[in-house]
């Protein structure tokens, strides 16, 4: 059953996402060559904390594999669920991926974005730019009455028609008292499928698209997940409630 939140639970999310979006604007002005992702990680757990937040992804565990890191934090190649090291530092050139889950008052705010390290090149920077648009594109489709299919296949058709290639193997999700409630969200599929959309739905809507081939795989720590053919990857996303009218986009600060 996807849940269906009520108006105290909404207000709630508004709240949770504030934080979520706030942190993943203060970490973006801290991109720049040189930097090294382990302090980007550890800026975020300061910011987090210093809202009365906590991070949703530090110690999430999936099967034997426990996440490490308060962010996720993802480079060039590495499509989502980058850990942040010491060695892994920011040149002019690269895009990193900054995921931000909070955990606030008991709810989830769950956002992310792309970001260039300086100068890049064309073809990078229309990744970032499809990626972003098919993010929106998707998030217009949340709307009372429409199916989750009507998002998956718009980011589709979106995204393929530029060129570029959609992740398939890892997916959106519903969000709201835990990081991931149903529905999945795919960013692949047919128009008028999956379950029908109603007030009261949180979604965690992300486009994951790569500059080659769509295929990724899992490294040896058990959590980044990277392109298999090693050219780069975007990742966008929002917390969406659906209303009886336009979706409200909860991650924005733009309000």
């Amino acid at each position: 059953m996807i849940p269906i939140k009520t108006r105290d639970e909404i207000q709630k999310m508004r709240e949770a996402c504030r934080v979520a979006a706030t942190v993943l604007q203060k970490i973006r002005e801290h991109v720049a060559p040189g930097v090294n992702t382990y302090d980007l990680d550890q800026e975020a757990k300061r910011l987090i904390e210093s809202l009365g937040a906590q991070s949703a992804c530090h110690n999430y565990k999936v099967g034997r594999h426990t996440y490490p890191s308060y962010s996720c934090l993802s480079v060039n190649e590495e499509v989502v669920h980058g850990i942040g090291t010491i060695k892994r530092v920011l040149r002019e050139g690269d895009v990193i991926s900054l995921d931000v889950v909070v955990s606030y008052e008991g709810f989830i705010g769950d956002n992310a974005a792309t970001v260039g390290v300086g100068e890049l090149k064309p073809e990078v920077s229309r990744l970032l730019q499809v990626t972003e648009e098919a993010l929106y594109a998707g998030i217009a489709m949340a709307r009372n009455g429409n199916r989750i299919g009507d998002i998956s296949h718009t980011i589709q058709t979106f995204v393929e028609s530029r060129g570029l290639s959609v992740v398939r193997e890892f997916v959106g999700h519903g969000v709201g008292a835990s990081m991931h409630e149903e529905p999945q969200i795919p960013n692949f599929g047919r128009r008028k499928s999956g379950p029908k959309l109603r007030p009261g739905m949180t979604l965690a809507i992300e486009p994951m698209v790569n500059l080659g081939g769509s295929d990724v795989e899992v490294l040896a720590d058990g959590w980044t997940v990277v392109t298999a053919d090693r050219e780069p990857s975007a990742h966008f996303e929002h917390t969406v409630l659906v209303t009886e009218g336009e979706p409200e986009i909860l991650t924005s600060l733009k309000k």
